[in-house]
């Protein structure tokens, strides 16, 4: 049974429509990769997908329609979303974003503090005095405290160092192994992405495209809808 079913979305910001026919589905403990260019609709996805804005279509996770709850009720269904930009709450400290959103379940201090072990070196730091890096780890433990059944990651990694980019990846290839969940990432990089995805959805101007197992997605239809 699929955790997450998105069957022709759409969605529109004022009179301009966004969203056409957007397609994808997502079983528990599958990572999805979510691809395409610039401006193709992927961030307007995840808004839809996390009642950030409004769409039409089916929208159900795990068999619960999305479309009449707000967001922060789909958050409490076992939504967590890492947003692009980080956004973390920079007049907090690095342990008062992690608990602000907290929800009870397997993911504590401890345990994201395993998976990034500074954030418990440094719990009263201000998060507007961390890095672009140690934000964007902020960002995701705060995520993981809601204690998600999915976690859509957007542009986790884009405009960090290379030794930032490779700690976050692993940190998400441990994911994967070890928690469980389901994950949809959004990201430019193909090997990176190539190495933890069962999945990959490819939008084009709004519409899904092609979607298929990663190890399927050719060279051609790459270089067609991605530009690589």
């Amino acid at each position: 049974m699929n955790l997450l079913t998105v069957e022709d979305m759409a969605a529109s910001y004022g009179a301009s429509q966004a969203l056409f026919e957007v397609k994808l589905s997502l079983a528990p403990g599958e990572v999805l990769a979510l691809m395409g260019r610039n401006g193709m609709g992927k961030t307007t996805t995840v808004r839809a997908i996390c009642r950030l804005i409004n769409s039409t279509g089916r929208l159900e996770l795990a068999g619960r329609n999305l479309h009449k709850l707000p967001s922060h009720r789909v958050a409490r269904l076992g939504l967590g979303l890492v947003p692009e930009g980080r956004r973390c709450f920079n007049n907090l400290t690095v342990r008062e974003n992690l608990v602000a959103a907290a929800r009870p379940g397997d993911w504590t201090l401890r345990k994201v503090g395993a998976l990034f072990p500074w954030l418990l070196e440094r719990p009263g730091q201000r998060a507007d005095s961390l890095s672009g890096g140690e934000q964007q780890m902020l960002a995701i433990g705060r995520a993981l405290m809601t204690n998600p059944r999915l976690l859509i990651l957007d542009e986790a990694t884009e405009g960090l160092a290379p030794l930032i980019r490779q700690e976050i990846w692993s940190a998400i290839a441990r994911l994967k192994r070890e928690s469980g969940m389901a994950i949809i990432v959004i990201d430019k990089s193909l090997h990176e992405l190539g190495g933890i995805s069962d999945h990959a959805v490819i939008l084009e101007r709004g519409k899904t495209v092609w979607q298929g197992r990663m190890a399927e997605l050719s060279p051609e239809i790459s270089h067609k809808y991605l530009g690589v």
